[in-house]
């Protein structure tokens, strides 16, 4: 039998609703934003199913204890998202949150942790690299205008392989080893310097960029385990691989379409 409400005042001898709706200016906005069904009586007065409200506002107050949004618990309501889909979804909002608040911890930390003298240095770095996120995204562009034209699956393999990932919860070394990656590749004359080392000086010349990047790729994971080790640079088969590289891969001939 349908409950009669008139401004939110409920005229039932249903205890729940009789609770919480009396004078709650958020009950009725949920009326007017309708989250809870209602419909008009003759004289005005809201016409609400008992049972089926109380199942929807017990339902929509349970969420928003969680800290779900109305928008996200709208769509439960219309059943166009299920429970378990709304939580995840803001489970991995707060996951985000929290990614941000670990970086932002360790930025503060690190600041602190540095010589008097030393801090407003160290603080500018890390201003420069405020979020893991973007961080992250500033050493991807850097490098995917390193290696235009290359193909997008072999671009992927390449990050995955050789940009770090933001730690999750870093260190204060984490995060300022990572600021001052951040503020190498925003450095024009590194740009150069990476272009000339992989491309050289006529990268137009260059027929296979893709067996050229590959190649240069085998011969930094020869490498990999010396830079691991702290071995100091030096002269050797590992050198001369790099540098026969871009000898080894076709040119094209001076007049020819690259």
């Amino acid at each position: 039998m349908p409950a009669t409400i008139s401004s939110c005042v409920i005229a039932t001898n249903h205890p729940f609703l009789c609770e919480i709706s009396s004078g709650d200016a958020s009950t009725r906005f949920y009326c007017d934003e309708g989250i809870l069904e209602s419909r008009r009586s003759a004289g005005g007065h809201r016409m609400f199913d008992a049972d089926s409200a109380t199942e929807r506002l017990l339902l929509v107050r349970r969420l928003r204890a969680l800290g779900l949004g109305l928008s996200s618990i709208t769509d439960v309501l219309h059943g166009e998202r299920s429970i378990g889909e709304a939580v995840a979804a803001e489970s991995a909002r707060l996951d985000g949150e929290f990614r941000s608040l670990a970086w932002r911890r360790a930025s503060l930390r690190a600041v602190e942790a540095a010589a008097p003298t030393q801090r407003a240095e160290r603080l500018a770095l890390l201003a420069a690299a405020q979020d893991g996120g973007a961080a992250h995204d500033c050493l991807v562009r850097f490098w995917r205008r390193i290696l235009m034209p290359t193909r997008g699956c072999d671009f992927d393999s390449f990050v995955c392989g050789n940009i770090p990932e933001p730690p999750a919860d870093p260190s204060v070394d984490e995060v300022v080893a990572y600021a001052e990656l951040v503020a190498l590749v925003t450095d024009p004359d590194m740009n150069n310097a990476v272009r000339q080392q992989l491309w050289r000086n006529q990268s137009e010349l260059i027929r296979d960029r893709r067996g050229l990047f590959f190649s240069i790729g085998d011969i930094m994971l020869d490498v990999i385990p010396l830079v691991s080790e702290g071995v100091r640079p030096h002269s050797g088969s590992e050198l001369d691989a790099f540098v026969d590289a871009p000898s080894a891969t076709p040119q094209e001939r001076r007049g020819d379409s690259v």
